[in-house]
């Protein structure tokens, strides 16, 4: 048979997945995987251990989600440690108010779109057991590992609840792949993190409503190509990090980027690994 014939016979419109290039990004560690299979797709220091900064979050939001007989309109009052934790440390912030009533589900938007270490605070605090809240923050990391060591993320450890490191707190970019794809099994998480704004309306001390200045959502790819989700993370050793869930047309892809030098770089390598998932599907 002729090229000629070939080409009529539209017999070479099919592209093999082995054709597809596979992608060079600039982050130092890199993951994705087919999110229907968990098969994985691309690989780059997958399994080296990296800080991960605020996509710790995620694993606050399992272990929270994973509750049993979690009422998600339970009202939390913010503490005023939790603000004196927000200014000791410089940390981003979802400006609650001390003394104010906030709900659980109100909380999750908190933390997983302006990445509020505050609500995460309050929400580790509301469901950590003990009798301070420096016991009960400390108990709930202590969940976020348990719950670390079920998914089978066998090169990760927590020592905080919002990604802010005590020294110890660490993952990688395959097992917070993992992670993702068992939160966004979550119908509550799944639309928490794919919204992009948010406006919260608070008790106050005196019972009156407080409407809130909306929450953006921090990450910027959101829409993008069927881009969902999932949480962006920064800080000064971290670098850029951003794990991330996709679908299009029928075909899901789910990835961890880690240590990108910048935001733009961070977009970059993340838009240029949901392409490539998109193709060898």
């Amino acid at each position: 048979m002729t090229t000629g014939a070939v080409l009529a016979t539209g017999a070479l419109t099919a592209v093999p997945a082995q054709a597809v290039t596979t992608p060079t990004i600039t982050a130092k560690g890199g993951y994705l995987m087919n999110g229907a299979t968990g098969a994985t797709l691309f690989t780059k220091s997958a399994d080296t251990k990296r800080l991960t900064a605020s996509t710790t979050k995620i694993m606050t939001a399992k272990v929270v989600l994973s509750q049993s007989n979690l009422n998600l309109d339970t009202k939390v009052t913010i503490r005023k440690e939790v603000s004196d934790y927000i200014v000791s440390k410089g940390a981003s912030s979802a400006r609650l108010i001390v003394g104010d009533k906030v709900t659980v589900r109100q909380l999750l938007y908190g933390m997983m779109l302006p990445s509020g270490c505050d609500a995460a605070m309050s929400l580790a605090d509301k469901f950590g057991t003990g009798t301070t809240v420096k016991a009960r923050t400390a108990n709930f990391i202590g969940k976020m590992n348990t719950m670390a060591k079920s998914l089978g993320m066998t090169n990760t450890h927590f020592d905080s609840f919002d990604g802010i490191s005590n020294g110890s707190n660490y993952s990688t970019p395959r097992d917070l792949t993992k992670l993702a794809r068992s939160a966004m099994k979550s119908t509550t998480f799944k639309s928490v993190v794919k919204t992009k704004s948010y406006t919260a309306k608070t008790i106050t001390k005196t019972g009156a409503t407080r409407t809130m200045a909306a929450w953006k959502n921090t990450n910027a790819l959101l829409g993008w190509n069927g881009t969902l989700g999932i949480k962006t993370g920064s800080g000064t050793e971290a670098k850029y990090c951003l794990v991330f869930a996709a679908t299009l047309n029928g075909e899901q892809v789910m990835g961890a980027v880690l240590t990108s030098s910048s935001e733009a770089n961070r977009t970059a390598d993340v838009k240029k690994l949901i392409n490539y998932g998109y193709a060898r599907i």
